[in-house]
């Protein structure tokens, strides 16, 4: 499965965290739901699905976490019986990411984790200097785009 990427910068430490935690899937996003790299999604409503879904979990998991110990949550966790899911955010100098990654059997939670500092690390270190990294840029359609792959994503279309 290819990696793809928005801003080159965003590869190198991409690929090392795929290669490193052997993960099926692994998104890098905006918070406000623009993804910044991708490996393994095949469809492109399947990642701008799972963004928007990202964003949305770090979101409210961030507001939960506020309202029960006063900081949000640092990193979620949900483990399936063949696949486990792992949401954590990520900072650069100039703006914050959320990260998400699917796994399995073929790694372990200890493993991502271990990875996902690895990571942070590497993209902190590997992003331009604040002022020289773009914000998010909304397509003209983005609204549109975002509604109609919720619906097909909960069949409703």
């Amino acid at each position: 499965m290819t990696l793809s990427v928005v801003e080159p910068w965003v590869e190198d430490p991409l690929r090392r965290f795929v290669d490193d935690a052997k993960v099926l899937l692994a998104l890098l996003l905006h918070p406000s739901g623009q993804v910044m790299g991708q490996h393994g999604f095949t469809r492109a409503v399947d990642v701008m699905s799972a963004c928007a879904l990202a964003a949305a979990i770090h979101a409210s998991a961030g507001a939960l976490g506020e309202q029960l110990d006063g900081k949000p949550f640092a990193a979620l966790h949900h483990a399936g019986r063949e696949r486990q899911v792992f949401i954590a955010e990520t900072r650069t100098a100039a703006s914050s990411y959320v990260f998400l990654t699917v796994f399995d059997r073929e790694s372990s939670l200890g493993l991502v984790s271990l990875y996902f500092e690895e990571f942070r690390a590497a993209l902190a270190a590997a992003a331009p200097p604040p002022g020289a990294e773009k914000g998010p840029i909304l397509a003209e359609n983005f609204e549109r785009d975002l509604n109609l792959n919720l619906a097909v994503l909960f069949g409703r279309v």
